[in-house]
């Protein structure tokens, strides 16, 4: 079961000194969960520029920003603005951190602990339309919206749990698995552009990745079905996909991720429990 995070919604009116010695007020904004795996909403003055840990982040003219912080991110993080008058003001953040499930097997056979090297190519091919997917940095702003569940049906794998094959540890898992039989319709959890649409990938099957914006994407795994295409629009709730068995997978289910730029992030911490 997945362990309960307390929401995060600061509203921080934060004082700083200005040039004549006088505070200066700023209110500073965020929404989402202080963990580990979290993506992390939030909002300063219109004109701000906004910078984590001094990696300059995107900001909108309402002042609408966005980040994530990865499985085994540092628990220390800082966050600096610098208002429309020119004054810097600084946060710091203290995470949570998480523990994951991790799974040791032992004699396997090596078949099913690497891929043979016949693949590798097209291994390789198919993580590089991923990377260009995902390197859009779109100007939209459906990240800020509440996120739904993009699929009905039972959790049956989590973000971040792990397996070490005959003592290899293979990469953890980055989403969250919903479980439901082939045809299970799958909907955009917010709206959004699609940026890739592949129904065939060695590992992943079907592969969709919707960008909601500011570097934040969904992508969707072992799809049977698109109903969109690369560089269609679609809203929240709107009939993207079905859910299938395609790839590497042992029965039908929909494995949801989601990334800010390079930061693979929990997506059950975005939507309601279950």
């Amino acid at each position: 079961m997945r362990k309960c995070y307390v929401l995060l919604v600061l509203q921080l009116l934060l004082f700083s000194v200005g040039s004549q010695g006088q505070p200066v007020a700023d209110e500073l904004v965020l929404r989402g969960q202080l963990t580990q795996g979290s993506l992390i909403r939030g909002k300063v003055p219109p004109g701000s520029q906004v910078w984590l840990n001094e990696r300059s982040l995107q900001v909108s003219r309402q002042g609408l920003f966005v980040f994530g912080v990865g499985r085994d991110a540092q628990l220390n993080q800082r966050l600096k603005w610098t208002d429309s008058q020119g004054q810097s003001h600084h946060q710091n953040i203290q995470l949570i951190a998480r523990e994951y499930d991790i799974q040791r097997i032992e004699g396997l056979a090596q078949s099913m602990v690497s891929p043979p090297q016949e693949v590798l190519k097209r291994i390789r091919n198919d993580n590089v339309q991923v990377a260009q997917a995902r390197s859009l940095r779109d100007g939209r702003t459906d990240f800020s919206d509440e996120f739904i569940w993009p699929a009905a049906g039972p959790i049956s794998g989590v973000y971040g749990s792990q397996r070490v094959l005959n003592g290899q540890p293979k990469r953890p898992h980055y989403g969250v698995d919903v479980a439901a039989p082939t045809g299970t319709p799958v909907y955009a959890p917010a709206g959004g552009i699609v940026s890739l649409f592949v129904p065939d990938m060695y590992y992943s099957g079907g592969t969709m990745i919707i960008d909601h914006g500011f570097a934040v994407s969904s992508t969707f795994l072992h799809l049977s079905k698109g109903y969109v295409k690369t560089g269609d629009v679609v809203k929240q709730g709107q009939r993207v996909a079905e859910i299938g068995a395609t790839g590497r997978v042992t029965g039908a289910h929909l494995d949801w991720r989601i990334n800010w730029a390079d930061q693979r992030l929990d997506p059950a911490l975005l939507v309601p429990s279950r």
